[in-house]
């Protein structure tokens, strides 16, 4: 069996104490291996990015365990768990979070930069994506002057500068109109198949998480069962893959 890249433990993630308390996650098990692209659903609420959030190391849990690669997370120290984000993970976020006033480029390095590249490796790294993902012509551009499209690749691009071996990506499509969303969700999963990368999204778009290898449904903070599927729909196809049960596992 592929070796686990990411494995969650019985998450809990509380938020807020006494009448505000709120348990975003209640005992969350989960492993995904390396080379997988999981698509994490769910309603508004159910606790979708939280998870993402934790498996990212973005945010701790309030008990359990996350574990990269048979590391638990709880044993690095701030220093490494910063390395490890910047090296191992690339994020792309329905927000984009491009810093506006600065160029296409200046954006896509900044991975590279915090990591201590230099400068001359670092911008052909930077370009050589860029072209990669048909933006290149971009790179002198305010990221502002872009249409929504543009900025989705353009994170992107920042997101596998690095060669991450797992990519995050959280309603990557949220903010697109249907035909450019269906442009992004090709790219996500071209570079999945491509370069084996790790691939986990957290989506509402249907058609998105169909196309990966399997689902993770939560509802109120657990990982349950998947939904019967509508009338009229295929159970036995591609699309239908792979759904999980409370421990994570194939089922």
């Amino acid at each position: 069996m592929t070796s686990a890249v990411l494995e969650a433990e019985s998450l809990v993630k509380i938020y807020g104490r006494g009448d505000t308390r709120f348990a975003a996650l209640r005992g969350v098990d989960l492993r995904i291996r390396h080379g997988e692209s999981v698509a994490v659903v769910g309603k508004s609420g159910s606790g979708k990015s939280t998870l993402m959030h934790l498996l990212a190391l973005l945010d701790a849990p309030t008990s359990g365990t996350v574990s990269l690669a048979g590391t638990p997370a709880a044993s690095m120290t701030a220093r490494e768990l910063n390395e490890t984000r910047n090296a191992a993970f690339g994020f792309v976020f329905q927000q984009f979070y491009l810093t506006p006033d600065q160029t296409v480029l200046d954006n896509v390095v900044l991975p590279l930069r915090i990591a201590g590249v230099r400068p001359g490796p670092r911008r052909r790294r930077a370009l050589d994506v860029l072209e990669r993902l048909e933006v290149a012509e971009k790179a002198s551009s305010r990221a502002a002057d872009l249409s929504g499209g543009q900025k989705q690749r353009v994170a992107i691009a920042r997101a596998l500068v690095n060669d991450p071996s797992v990519i995050f990506a959280d309603e990557p499509t949220g903010n697109l109109d249907s035909a450019t969303g269906a442009v992004v969700q090709d790219l996500l999963l071209e570079l999945h198949r491509e370069r084996g990368i790790t691939l986990v999204v957290v989506t509402h778009d249907e058609d998105l998480a169909r196309r990966c290898g399997r689902q993770v449904h939560l509802r109120d903070g657990m990982v349950v069962d998947a939904p019967a599927p509508a009338a009229g729909r295929g159970t036995g196809g591609a699309d239908d893959d792979v759904v999980v049960g409370a421990a994570g596992g194939a089922r």
